[in-house]
């Protein structure tokens, strides 16, 4: 008997230990505590090394704020910023001035003016643009993605890389330690043998002993001279080509530009090559004077561990709660916290036509069955939910009115609103918002409508199902 009650006062432990580091994330307690119920001692162990982000938060923000102060007036000097909502040239988003100044103090990027941006539809779209961009390089050239993979297109990126650097052009290179966990040193090697300088960014084995598993770069960046970027949802594998026979044709967004917001976007870059080779890049140049070609206004909104706010999430949930006519969202995971969803179902409610596309082909069935558990509540409040069978969608975009889009790396769901790097460029042209709902417009041709009265037909097996991811989708 004398095991029976020490194991209970362990248990009881492990269980106060959760409810008091996670009483901020209701949300989260319920799915750890489910899993410490169905495994008591492996559960606690997992929480013990993945989910202790509570202490590091500080450490990441710390570094990140430290440099942005030391470029901030080099930045500034060369930008064209928007500081008042009556400077907006979008009249909706002049009307909205509550919103404006949330975006403006959200994170440490500001709305800046004298931008031309480019919508890609696409990988084969966005990977020519890329390579026409990197082709012309002639200072450096800075690459970060989740994964990078050592296939046909990776070696594609691999071999010109090379040859910029034979030619003198310095090139960085982040990858996220669990994202490319498959990329071998014999893809690497030749890179780093050339002086391509190249850093995983928390591989996994040590991420896991500093306890900071849950850490995941999922940003998308690339930057060429500090004159052209590229932000969205595409990595760099064969898979975002349509060459994975399980998902097939694969639906993406990316967004090229050019102007003051590749500052904030090198910004990023530059914060992030300090966490993971502890070294600041401090070379002017990363930072060029160019003539302002055109007049698009864009911020580039950055979340995670090193911001102050959970700026992405703040960021829908500000938009949302304002649209009057349409909100329209493209995500791969829909896995919205409780502010988002109660955010989509009041408009919905309220007569704002909310529409939002899946997912037909998954390529996570636990992910599937959390996202179809929000699915029905949303539906009776009237949002309109699309599964994309054309393929596999996992484009990123949020449409508002024609007051802003949204599109980055950040999927509609809790790890990355809350756990993950993220990067999402906020554009407010009327003509950029216009294509994007274009390109949705095109989607909704290639989706199929869920109807209410059929999917509440599901079997209760099939419910159950819903019920369980979505008491774990905290942690997805």
């Amino acid at each position: 008997m004398a095991w029976l009650a020490l194991a209970l006062v362990v248990f009881i432990f492990q269980i106060a230990t959760i409810l008091i580091v996670e009483f901020r994330h209701p949300s989260k307690t319920v799915a750890w505590l489910l899993i410490l119920f169905c495994f008591p001692v492996i559960g606690f162990a997992v929480y013990y090394f993945v989910a202790q982000d509570y202490k590091n938060r500080r450490k990441f923000r710390k570094k990140g704020t430290t440099i942005f102060r030391k470029k901030r007036k080099l930045i500034w000097q060369n930008s064209s910023i928007v500081t008042r909502h009556f400077q907006s040239n979008n009249y909706e988003l002049r009307r909205e001035g509550r919103l404006f100044r949330l975006l403006t103090h959200l994170s440490e990027s500001p709305i800046s003016g004298c931008n031309e941006t480019v919508v890609l539809t696409n990988g084969e779209a966005t990977y020519e643009a890329m390579f026409k961009a990197m082709e012309q390089a002639k200072h450096h050239i800075h690459l970060e993605f989740y994964i990078f993979r050592g296939d046909r297109i990776g070696t594609r990126f691999q071999q010109l890389l090379l040859e910029k650097a034979k030619q003198g052009v310095k090139v960085r290179i982040i990858v996220d330690g669990l994202g490319s966990y498959g990329l071998n040193n014999r893809f690497v090697k030749p890179l780093k043998d050339s002086g391509i300088e190249f850093y995983s960014f928390l591989p996994p084995l040590f991420a896991l002993y500093h306890k900071k598993l849950n850490f995941r770069n999922h940003r998308k960046i690339v930057v060429v001279d500090g004159k052209i970027g590229f932000v969205g949802g595409i990595n760099i594998g064969d898979e975002y080509l349509g060459n994975d026979k399980k998902l097939g044709f694969w639906r993406d967004t990316q967004i090229q530009v050019r102007g003051d917001a590749v500052y904030f976007l090198q910004n990023t870059f530059v914060n992030d090559w300090f966490v993971v080779s502890n070294r600041e890049l401090s070379d002017p140049d990363l930072y060029p004077q160019h003539e302002c070609q055109g007049s698009e206004q864009v911020q580039m909104i950055a979340s995670g561990p090193d911001s102050h706010w959970d700026a992405i999430q703040e960021m829908f949930f500000g938009a949302i709660s304002v649209a009057k006519h349409r909100i329209y969202i493209q995500t791969p995971y829909f896995i919205p916290d409780l502010s988002i969803f109660t955010a989509l179902k009041t408009a919905a409610v309220s007569k704002v036509d909310v529409r939002v596309i899946i997912p037909g082909v998954n390529d996570s069935k636990l992910v599937n069955l959390a996202t179809l558990s929000y699915v029905e509540e949303l539906m009776q409040a009237g949002v309109r939910f699309y599964q994309y069978k054309k393929g596999f969608m996992h484009a990123k975009v949020v449409l508002i009115d024609r007051m802003l889009a949204s599109v980055g790396t950040a999927n509609m769901d809790m790890r990355s609103l809350f756990m993950n790097f993220e990067l999402n460029a906020v554009l407010f042209d009327r003509g950029t918002i216009d294509r994007l709902y274009a390109d949705f417009e095109q989607d909704l041709k290639d989706s199929k409508e869920l109807i209410l009265k059929e999917f509440e037909q599901r079997s209760r097996i099939q419910k159950g199902k819903e019920v369980l991811a979505r008491m774990l989708s905290p942690l997805l």
